[in-house]
């Protein structure tokens, strides 16, 4: 005999497809006041430039015209989910924008693909929660500070010092995420890295991301899940 659902079964059950859209569409809207502009326009623009060529095109065949118009609407709807997500994400991300961990969630969740990652730091600061995370993909290893970049600066050169002298012909950059003018906003970072000048092929990118696994092994390690809010410095033997 089939076992009856209980209520906590269905509460606890997910909201389907369009529940799931329009929530995120009201938590952009709620914290993007333009995003409601940029997606009307990503909806009404394909329908306008539609109706535009069905006019001049079809001619006097309706049933040309009508297929312009359908063709119109999805590319509108298209348009209009791709400047949702884009959107959603830039909203997402202004919301955890200067917390510690935030740059650990953008690389476990947006880089692009040939790239890997942990969400955990490679260094973190007790003191101050600045930490430094490690990137390795087409464009070599990228390390992004998070923080000040006056309080970043020495960890990231010091973890570029670490690296070079076991990869000593892969390039290493250096990216800053944090309240300066010239750091890079979090929702564009996984951007900007794509965006890197290709160094290494895939499989090159499978061994240096293993050389750095032992290198990080090798030393006092962070451990896995670490919040960096509760991090504490060693007590000196």
């Amino acid at each position: 005999m089939a076992r009856e659902k209980t209520p906590a079964t269905k509460s606890a059950k997910e909201p389907g497809r369009l529940k799931q859209m329009y929530q995120v569409f009201q938590m952009t809207r709620r914290n993007d006041s333009t995003a409601i502009w940029w997606m009307a326009l990503g909806f009404l623009g394909p329908i306008a430039v539609a109706l535009i060529l069905g006019f001049i095109l079809s001619g006097s065949n309706p049933l040309s015209f009508a297929l312009w118009v359908v063709t119109g609407v999805l590319a509108g709807i298209l348009v209009f989910l791709i400047v949702l997500g884009r959107r959603a994400e830039k909203a997402a991300y202004s919301q955890i924008a200067g917390q510690p961990g935030a740059v650990g969630a953008v690389l476990k969740s947006s880089l692009r693909r040939g790239w890997t990652a942990s969400e955990m730091p490679v260094a973190v600061s007790p003191r101050t929660q600045d930490a430094v995370y490690r990137a390795v993909g087409p464009g070599g290893v990228v390390l992004i500070g998070e923080g000040p970049q006056s309080r970043t600066h020495k960890m990231l050169d010091e973890e570029r010092r670490r690296i070079a002298r076991v990869l000593p012909n892969v390039v290493i950059s250096q990216l800053h995420v944090g309240p300066d003018a010239d750091s890079i906003p979090l929702h564009k970072l996984a951007g900007r890295m794509a965006r890197a000048k290709r160094t290494l092929s895939k499989a090159e990118v499978y061994t240096v991301s293993n050389r750095l696994k032992s290198l990080t092994s090798s030393k006092l390690p962070i451990p896995k899940g670490i919040d960096p809010t509760k991090a504490r410095a060693q007590r000196r033997a």
